[in-house]
């Protein structure tokens, strides 16, 4: 699965994800929320700086279910207005069907001209879950996998040459986890109480019109954590992760974009931080292992003001995977998707999706771009 600490701020915040901005003349996009004071919309409530809006989410991992984000924005001067985005505070809280429920904080500071930038988040979560664990008589079995705990993260980072940034991150987990067969493997912790504590480093290169909704640009990340039983640690392990995405305007209606991703562990790293495929259509937790790559492209058209329509196709593949099923061929997604524009000053999309794979479907339903 997607790292824990990751995950509840995804399922939490949808729309409230960190993303890097641009160095721009008057760059003032935000990097945690879009700063939504000045749009003319219903599905908010505002009062000033403080602004209150709904989460809606649906996916194959969690269920579906709804949540209320909070945001503050703090105030600028008019120098740094143009210089840099409005620093911000938000929480979410999110609960599904599936009795899944997540709680976060989340903190983005900028300053000196948007040189340096924080993040930094806490937050808990009870997740209900479902796994694919190895059987000695059918090979594999769907099982009920339940993931409770909390996580702290911070990321510093320094814009160091034009789009490029570089920083350093820590992060500390501490979950309890049970699996419905006991499931045991080499490769991963499965243990009942697992801590994970790690510093690292990241490098992040981006040129995007606009990170929520990309129409042009490129994006580029590599990160590595270092987890250690020096630090905490219930294992020591490394964690590897790279990512590009590419956006491109094809006409006035039409965007093409299209991504890369690819993860290792290397050591006996908790299986709520294997690697997975990043890909629709099926529970992010199908695929897990110590090596995962995926790719897939999207088209979008956008209809009118408000409304469009997404065709998308990808394919991925994980190794050493808990389930055993190392051979198994590249897994497929295919689907299509409407969207609904929400917040056109910031090209925040309503995303409704139907995904197709090789042994199952999904409907996707969030708040912003799959990528």
């Amino acid at each position: 699965m997607v790292e824990f600490n990751r995950f509840v701020i995804l399922a939490s915040l949808a729309a409230i994800t960190p993303v890097a901005a641009q160095e721009v003349e008057a760059d003032t996009r935000p990097a945690i929320a879009p700063d939504i004071r000045d749009d003319e919309t219903r599905l908010k409530l505002q009062r000033g700086d403080f602004v209150i809006v709904p989460i809606p989410i649906s996916n194959p991992t969690v269920g579906t279910g709804l949540g209320f984000g909070g945001a503050y924005f703090y105030s600028q001067t008019e120098e740094q207005k143009k210089a840099q985005p409005a620093s911000v505070t938000g929480a979410a809280g999110v609960y599904t069907d599936n009795d899944s429920r997540a709680l976060v904080v989340v903190h983005q500071n900028y300053w000196n001209k948007n040189k340096w930038r924080f993040t930094g988040a806490l937050g808990a979560a009870d997740l209900r879950l479902s796994l694919i664990a190895p059987d000695e008589t059918v090979g594999a079995q769907s099982v009920d996998w339940r993931v409770k705990g909390n996580f702290l993260f911070a990321r510093l980072s320094r814009k160091f040459s034009g789009n490029w940034y570089g920083g350093a991150i820590t992060r500390y987990v501490d979950v309890d986890q049970s699996i419905e067969t006991g499931a045991q493997s080499r490769d991963f912790d499965t243990s009942t109480d697992v801590r994970s504590v790690g510093l690292g480093a990241t490098v992040e290169y981006d040129s995007r019109d606009m990170p929520l909704n990309s129409y042009s640009g490129h994006y580029f990340k590599v990160e590595a954590l270092f987890n250690d039983e020096a630090l905490g640690s219930s294992e020591t392990y490394q964690s590897y992760s790279l990512a590009f995405k590419s956006y491109h305007e094809v006409s006035k209606s039409v965007v093409i974009a299209w991504e890369l991703q690819g993860c290792q562990r290397v050591g006996a790293a908790p299986l709520w931080d294997a690697c997975r495929i990043s890909l629709r259509g099926f529970s992010a937790t199908d695929y897990l292992g110590k090596v995962s790559a995926s790719g897939q492209a999207e088209a979008r058209w956008r209809l009118g003001k408000r409304w469009g329509l997404a065709g998308f196709a990808g394919t991925g593949k994980v190794g050493t995977s808990f389930s055993g099923l190392d051979n198994r061929d590249l897994v497929p997604s295919y689907g299509v998707g409407v969207r609904f524009m929400v917040l056109k000053a910031k090209r925040v999309n309503m995303r409704l999706d139907f995904a197709w794979s090789e042994d199952s479907d999904a409907i996707h339903f969030s708040v912003g771009e799959a990528f």
